[in-house]
């Protein structure tokens, strides 16, 4: 293992390699799902150019005056389109609420789509129009490459290689760019964000704008997860653990106050959250309960568990 603090792989070797060497990937990301939660990928496809526009875009819109950014701020959205303001959301755990703003993008599905209803139009910004439409185009991008790792995924569990396509076509997925600004006085007792697990099924992460990211291992230990500047980060979500009966681990993360020195820069990080649609059953897969692993959680929809989580972290009333 690195000193990143999680394993690396590469996704070129499983989307274009060898037998042999899609083989050896899937070993690589189940094991590595499996034993620690988290992987940093290389040679993920994403394009550089763009996540870096989505960044500069992104930097532009938090820039603007806060009267300004709530006019994005819709409400009975839970904060899945649109703006959310400083220190809204609060892990599940705590009430005291993270150090951070957001501005989120969701599944855009046709007119005619069944889905239709389930999906809100996402928030056009007109000071700021790059959001959106460079964000439409990042997350198609984090799209395919979560279906493909996911395929990954599948193929270590036993499952139909195509498993999870069906589920993540028009999921409801969420991009999100977060920002954390300057640290400006003593905080009482938050941090940039406290610590979680994920909701959904994996989370594909670009490499934030500083550090902060660390994660807990099975011993107990806080590590700092630091990716390569052309890597992403994965790691599992809940519903992935619920769905192989823990088997897969969803790893719990947190995002640190930086040195007293480092107060003053801003954070801006982009992470996508890799949802299915909402009536996916999340129970356990017969081959993930055994004897020595029994059922851990009762039966529910991808779309109920959502709904329970965002009530948890303060989103959704």
């Amino acid at each position: 293992m690195k000193e990143k603090g999680v394993p690396t792989v590469d996704l070129s070797k499983y989307v274009h390699g060898t037998q042999e060497e899609k083989d050896q990937f899937v070993q690589d990301i189940g094991r590595a799902f499996h034993e620690v939660g988290f992987v940093a990928v290389v040679n993920h496809g994403i394009p550089k150019k763009l996540v870096d526009d989505f960044y500069s875009a992104s930097k532009a819109f938090f820039a603007l005056p806060d009267d300004v950014k709530r006019q994005y701020e819709i409400s009975g959205m839970a904060g899945q389109r649109g703006y959310t303001s400083f220190g809204k959301e609060h892990a599940k755990q705590s009430q005291v609420a993270d150090l951070k703003e957001f501005f989120q993008i969701g599944q855009e599905v046709p007119d005619s789509h069944p889905l239709k209803a389930q999906y809100p139009d996402n928030v056009q910004v007109v000071e700021s129009p790059e959001v959106s439409q460079l964000g439409k185009q990042l997350y198609q991008a984090f799209e395919k490459a979560g279906g493909e790792l996911l395929e990954a995924i599948a193929v270590y569990l036993d499952l139909p290689k195509d498993y999870f396509q069906g589920y993540i076509t028009h999921g409801n997925s969420i991009l999100r760019s977060i920002h954390y600004p300057p640290i400006t006085q003593e905080p009482a007792s938050a941090i940039r964000a406290e610590q979680h697990e994920d909701i959904n099924l994996i989370t594909l992460l670009v490499g934030a704008s500083a550090g902060g990211l660390q994660l807990l291992n099975s011993q107990n230990q806080w590590v700092a997860v630091q990716p390569e500047a052309d890597e992403i980060v994965i790691n599992v979500g809940d519903m992935l653990q619920r769905l192989t009966n823990n088997y897969l681990k969803s790893t719990t993360h947190r995002v640190v106050n930086p040195p007293r020195e480092e107060w003053h820069l801003p954070r801006l990080s982009i992470p996508f959250f890799l949802h299915p649609v909402s009536q996916m059953s999340l129970n356990a897969l017969e081959s993930c309960v055994t004897d020595s692993n029994p059922q851990h959680y009762a039966p529910i929809t991808a779309g109920e568990y959502l709904d329970e989580r965002l009530r948890e972290i303060g989103l959704k009333k």
